[in-house]
């Protein structure tokens, strides 16, 4: 990990692109025989002054046209050739790239995402892999030529004479000085571009994600100052970088292009002196110009090149972000058995812990119920059983051995997570339910559908199982999308069932329906449970209550409820303020 650290952006990148070499190197390739054939122009045009000087025909120079002719041809064939080559290679590598992220996210523990906005995940995963393209479809075959042509060009005029090479190179030399000042300032620049963008992209994902709060209350974007200020300081940014980098451009692309400045009064006077022939001045005058239209082509690079720093930086930090270490040989447990041996734990940008020396057991086939005060842990518990992150110390164990010796996948077969807020993707309601099991048919899925309540629903859809569910579910209400989380959760049919808050925000009706869901999600299982109803856990093996981060009280129902003082107060709450029947 630490040579990965130390290596540069450009080691970085190329080493992503490790696959595709090949098309990157015949795409270099191809672009210097595109440069060898437009060379081919301008010798020839320097072969036709010297032969009209010396008094040959018209005809003579015909052939020469002919080589020009072949040059043009040739480099439009090979220039053509190098960029379908390296575009090739190159999306191939942003396709991989994107994968390698995906993948990635799904080993770095839990933690690290939730505390990651969303938009900053849009931002890198799709705006800062795209920033890649210019730099490895057009670097480097496009700006091999584009450098080695005036190269050329200019060797050529030196090999003609010396003098008038130095006279040629002044205007792109003082060019070259004015621009660099704008470009030291240019990684820092985009830095903060990219921090800005960065603000702008989760203020916007923010304010769609709470649209309809903000319609509630008559609100609009403008009035929603975190969301207008982030847009008005990315367009502001975006104007003072202009406006101070303009004045450098103006004076570059004014002053590269006007290469026969030097090179007429230079070479007049040398061939007045007698010390330049003619036919060398004129050859010069004509390479002179083709210097500095490939060079100021060229300098559209030093952005991309300024910009890799950053946006290599910003992919590695998901890329090199700690995982999960799991083994990769399968476990064998000895049992279902869950245990939480002196656990103590705290999220990465938290301060301190916020669980401390928690002790659980919990037995296969029984109901565990969690309850506390909002904030005292309870989630955080059920999502360390679940192997989301790693506890900061002790241990937790299944069937015997710690989790962080059983593999991701095996963990996941083993355990079904079903939260408040289940997630449903913008796919039909068939291929959501069989996300629990992949390879499950259609005739498993309605019948998993049928036992979790939701089949008749589900049929009065418009296209009945095959109705799109709409980004987030949105298309379907929210009882109905907790019975299609509990459907996917059957599906997959693990012996440990973890139920985060799953009624906590469904209405009494839809509530009967889905507790007679998980009835028979978690029949013969066992149940691990988040109550928001205490009225949901009263027949529980064993009520945990959990109070700032510590187990202040365990055991049946009649249990707390003559000896936890913090579970009896709760139960009276509860009792005072339910819906009266």
């Amino acid at each position: 990990m630490e040579d990965v650290k130390k290596q540069s952006p450009f080691s970085k990148l190329w080493g992503w692109a490790e696959g595709f070499h090949g098309g990157f190197y015949g795409a270099v390739v191809l672009a210097v025989l595109g440069v060898a054939c437009n060379m081919l122009a301008y010798l020839s045009i320097a072969a036709m002054i010297r032969l009209l000087l010396g008094g040959s025909a018209l005809s003579a120079c015909l052939p020469w046209c002919g080589v020009m002719l072949a040059g043009y041809l040739g480099k439009a064939v090979f220039s053509t050739w190098s960029t379908a080559m390296s575009h090739t290679a190159t999306y191939h590598t942003l396709r991989e790239l994107r994968k390698s992220l995906l993948n990635k996210l799904s080993r770095v523990p839990m933690g690290t995402i939730l505390d990651t906005p969303s938009g900053q995940y849009k931002t890198t995963i799709v705006d800062r892999v795209e920033g890649m393209e210019p730099t490895l479809a057009h670097l480097l075959p496009e700006m091999t030529s584009n450098i080695l042509v005036p190269l050329a060009i200019a060797v050529y005029i030196f090999v003609l004479d010396w003098r008038m090479g130095l006279a040629s190179l002044l205007t792109t030399v003082v060019g070259v000085l004015v621009a660099s000042q704008s470009g030291k300032t240019y990684a820092v620049r985009w830095q903060g571009a990219v921090e800005t963008g960065r603000r702008m992209a989760n203020a916007i994902v923010e304010y769609v994600g709470g649209i309809q709060v903000v319609k509630a209350f008559s609100q609009s974007a403008g009035s929603y100052r975190k969301y207008a200020s982030s847009v008005e300081d990315n367009a502001q940014y975006y104007v003072d970088w202009m406006a101070d980098n303009q004045k450098y451009m103006a004076v570059m692309l004014s002053v590269t292009p006007a290469v026969l400045l030097p090179v007429l009064p230079v070479g007049l006077l040398l061939w007045s002196a007698g010390s330049l022939s003619a036919a060398h001045f004129l050859t010069i005058v004509v390479l002179s110009l083709g210097l500095t239209g490939p060079l100021v082509a060229a300098m559209t690079f030093v952005d991309d090149l300024a910009v890799v720093g950053t946006n290599v930086e910003e992919i590695a930090g998901i890329l090199d972000a700690p995982e999960l270490v799991r083994p990769e040989q399968e476990a064998v447990l000895h049992g279902q058995e869950i245990e939480l041996k002196q656990v103590c734990f705290g999220y990465e940008k938290a301060e301190g812990e916020i669980l401390h020396d928690i002790d659980l057991r919990i037995q296969p086939g029984t109901v565990t119920a969690l309850v506390g005060p909002s904030g005292s842990g309870k989630s955080t518990i059920a999502k360390l059983i679940a192997g989301f992150w790693d506890v900061t110390d002790g241990a937790i164990t299944l069937g015997g051995v710690d989790l962080r010796q059983i593999p991701l996948e095996q963990l996941n077969q083993k355990i079904a997570y079903v939260a408040q807020d289940n997630y449903l993707f913008d796919r039909t309601v068939r291929e959501n339910i069989r996300m629990g099991r992949l390879d499950a048919t259609d005739a498993e899925v309605e019948a998993v559908a049928r036992a979790a309540g939701c089949d008749g629903f589900i049929r009065a859809l418009e296209q009945g199982y095959d109705t799109i569910c709409g980004g987030g579910g949105g298309h379907l209400s929210g009882g109905e999308k907790q019975r299609i989380s509990i459907a996917r959760a059957m599906l997959k049919d693990a012996p440990i069932v973890i139920l985060d808050e799953a009624t906590a925000s469904i209405d009494p009706e839809n509530e009967a329906m889905i507790q007679r869901a998980i009835g028979a999600l978690t029949k013969g299982k066992t149940l691990l449970v988040i109550a928001h109803r205490l009225s949901t856990i009263t027949d529980a093996d064993n009520i945990v209550v959990v109070e700032q981060g510590r187990i202040v009280g365990q055991g049946r129902q009649e249990e707390l409820l003559a000896h936890c003082p913090l579970y009896a107060r709760m139960w009276q709450t509860y009792l005072g303020t339910r819906d009266p029947v």
